[in-house]
């Protein structure tokens, strides 16, 4: 297939129904990778035939030719949806999220869900309950997650575009170790209606694509207040045109380029870009990640009481697994959300349960509150005076499956993309780097609150992706 949607559309003598079928057999072709729970075959042609129809008479949408997945915690009425868990094995989704409601009347073509971190909780895609996803530019390396089926699904060259969702950098991450784009807007600017939370006021749906131009296609197509989700915001949706930005204010993270564990060539290719941008003009000046150190515990504090209490409702009763083995009420609780949960699911349940727990909310949830509110302030008087920021994506490249083992060692995994998350700003990972392992890595730009024009004209612009 055409690798960028811009190519698929410039690419008139080609119908969506061919690209589609292109689609289709390059991820049976690639199921080795693991990236795709399920193909929708049907629907996908049926979709790809009503796009050549609209195309023929002239009345075709934004982004007709445009072939897209989506990650298995995004909701598509009549099609299976389960985050990758055994707990909602085989349940069929009753209603489309918004995004996905948007982006069909846009006339852009699902073709399958993709693999992820069950619930969406994890840093290598090895947690899902129906196998890793492997790395397509090296397959004895994880994707990064909890998004990497999507991310996979893009890097294969099978998709224009995927779906993913942030929480605190399940986008931004694998598309760093895959050598994507990753774009997490900001929070209430895209809706979280049929997305399956996992910590709800973290949570962000985005775009993984080729290039800043396809991902912002889609951003200008999803972005917006939707009355079903009370937490998007009302501010008008200005278009991501990707013009210019001129001369930038650019702040930079010391702890970028001088933290210990930092791989050398990242800490090289970020000072790189720190000369490049001074001898083109711009204003680039170092500044202090606020509360560095202190950014990850928050972060798993806080996310996993929204876990703890948003899986509640998956209790083998209403619908999902429920335990055979059960008898009676409390048994049939216990054993069906033992059986249907992962390990990692487990333990952040526990976790989010204990810190909601009496003698302790204050301690720790409480106190978590007190940290996220001072971290948001830090990142927005930053932007008093900067108009972006700019950080490594991760502290090295792509690892080795199994490789890290420890949960505390794969929770600093997320040590540079989590800020944007507790702070609610927007952010991109810019595949701008290569290692000389032979693995992609990503440069990280983080913008204002709703100021997504700038950052995605920055991220084409001057970056050049």
């Amino acid at each position: 297939m055409t690798r960028t949607f811009a190519e698929a559309r410039s690419a008139a003598a080609t119908s969506v129904t061919t690209t589609v079928e292109t689609a289709l057999q390059r991820a049976e072709a690639h199921q080795d990778l693991n990236a795709f729970l399920e193909l929708f075959h049907r629907s996908a042609r049926e979709q790809a035939a009503r796009v050549d129809a609209r195309m023929k008479a002239g009345d075709a949408g934004p982004l007709a030719g445009l072939v897209l997945s989506i990650k298995d915690n995004i909701c598509y009425k009549d099609h299976k949806v389960g985050a990758a868990s055994r707990i909602l094995e085989g349940f069929t989704s009753l209603y489309s999220a918004t995004v996905v409601e948007r982006l069909l009347a846009a006339d852009a073509v699902i073709i399958g869900r993709t693999n992820c971190d069950e619930f969406a909780m994890g840093s290598s895609n090895e947690n899902s309950a129906f196998g890793n996803v492997l790395n397509p530019l090296d397959k004895t390396k994880v994707p990064g997650g909890s998004s990497g089926g999507a991310a996979t699904s893009v890097a294969a060259d099978i998709v224009h575009v995927a779906l993913g969702s942030d929480t605190g950098g399940s986008i931004r991450q694998p598309a760093s170790f895959t050598g994507t784009v990753g774009f997490k807007p900001t929070y209430g600017r895209v809706s979280r209606y049929g997305l399956i939370a996992f910590a709800s006021s973290f949570d962000q749906i985005g775009p993984f694509a080729h290039n800043v131009a396809d991902a912002a296609a889609v951003y200008n197509v999803m972005a917006g207040h939707d009355q079903k989700d009370s937490t998007t915001s009302r501010k008008p949706v200005e278009n991501a045109t990707l013009q210019h930005p001129g001369k930038l204010r650019i702040a930079y993270y010391r702890e970028g380029l001088e933290r210990a564990g930092m791989d050398p060539e990242v800490v090289a290719h970020l000072q790189a870009h720190i000369d490049r941008l001074k001898a083109e003009g711009h204003t680039v000046e170092p500044i202090s990640v606020p509360l560095l150190d202190h950014q990850v515990p928050t972060y798993y504090i806080l996310a996993t009481a929204e876990a703890s209490s948003n899986l509640a409702r998956f209790d083998g009763i209403r619908y999902g697994h429920r335990s055979k083995n059960a008898k009676g009420v409390d048994e049939t609780y216990r054993l069906s959300r033992t059986e249907g949960f992962g390990p990692e699911v487990k333990r952040r349940i526990l976790l989010g349960t204990f810190v909601l727990s009496a003698g302790y909310y204050d301690a720790y949830y409480g106190q978590a509150q007190r940290v996220r509110r001072i971290i948001r302030d830090h990142t927005l008087a930053a932007f008093e005076n900067y108009d972006l920021i700019l950080s490594p994506t991760c502290p090295g490249t792509a690892f080795g499956h199994g490789e890290i083992s420890d949960p505390v060692a794969m929770y600093l995994q997320d040590i540079f993309t989590v800020q944007a998350n507790l702070a609610g700003v927007p952010a991109i990972s810019l595949p701008t780097g290569k290692h000389s392992n032979g693995m992609p890595f990503g440069v990280q730009l983080t913008g204002k609150p709703f100021d997504e024009v700038r950052l995605l004209a920055a991220s084409a612009e001057v970056f050049g992706c």
